[in-house]
């Protein structure tokens, strides 16, 4: 029987086609805003290899949130290309947009957003519901995942039990539930106090560690530098962070 540390650096590993895991090409996306045209991303290029941890740092409103959206195929874009593996994901069936999304992508939001109705585990072993892993595995992976983020022995807490620290590593342990190849991550630390901010860092890094993508949104720099590659974003451009 596998250790929880084996069930959990398991991690699938992304199929060996070539080039960047995400590439995005001239990628611009505005909305209209009554009378006004807001140009939330502009013309934006960029490639990421398979297994590098991005941080991108900006202001609010510098377009950083809708650049991670249009990553993660949840907004489309106005104009240029999104690929993720290699493939071109705005030339993909809704059904294998979906597909794809639930079993490569991992989406970790500033807001657990938990199912008040289900307990820890439950709200764990949600992703695993549209996908195609064997239900006799997911209780065991969700237990394992909730022991990663400390949380074992609140498995059967439901969400207004928990605190909200808690309940944002309950989501953390949700979004790594199907060994997401990809991990988009949308201020995953705001709002939480230093050590707790630290512990889910340091999870991710672990994760990294295993071969998983990793995108990270942030306001801050201080959670920015911890990543490999740190770029900044303003007024919907792209700047690489040379320090």
């Amino acid at each position: 029987m596998a250790t929880e540390q084996e069930t959990i650096t398991n991690v699938e590993k992304a199929g060996e086609t070539e080039g960047p895991v995400i590439n995005l090409k001239d990628l611009s996306k505005t909305y209209k805003v009554g009378p006004n045209t807001v140009r939330a991303v502009e013309s934006l290029s960029l490639e990421i290899p398979r297994g590098q941890m991005v941080s991108i740092v900006g202001h609010s409103g510098s377009g950083k949130t809708t650049l991670l959206s249009l990553i993660g195929g949840l907004t489309k874009p106005s104009s240029g290309r999104v690929l993720l593996e290699g493939n071109n994901i705005w030339n993909l069936t809704d059904k294998e947009l979906s597909r794809l999304r639930n079993e490569r992508v991992g989406f970790a939001f500033q807001f657990a957003s938990l199912f008040p109705t289900l307990n820890a585990i439950d709200n764990v072993r949600l992703p695993a519901t549209f996908g195609n892993s064997g239900a006799a595995d997911d209780g065991n992976r969700a237990m394992d995942l909730l022991g990663l983020v400390g949380l074992k022995s609140r498995a059967h807490s439901y969400p207004a039990m928990l605190s909200g620290g808690e309940q944002r590593r309950v989501a953390l342990a949700r979004t790594l539930m199907n060994r997401p190849r990809i991990i988009l991550a949308d201020e995953p630390s705001g709002d939480l106090d230093e050590d707790t901010e630290a512990d889910i860092l340091e999870i991710f890094k672990r994760i990294n560690e295993e071969g998983v993508t990793i995108v990270i949104v942030t306001h801050s720099r201080a959670v920015a530098s911890q990543a490999q590659r740190m770029l900044r974003m303003h007024r919907g451009h792209l700047f690489e962070e040379l320090e």
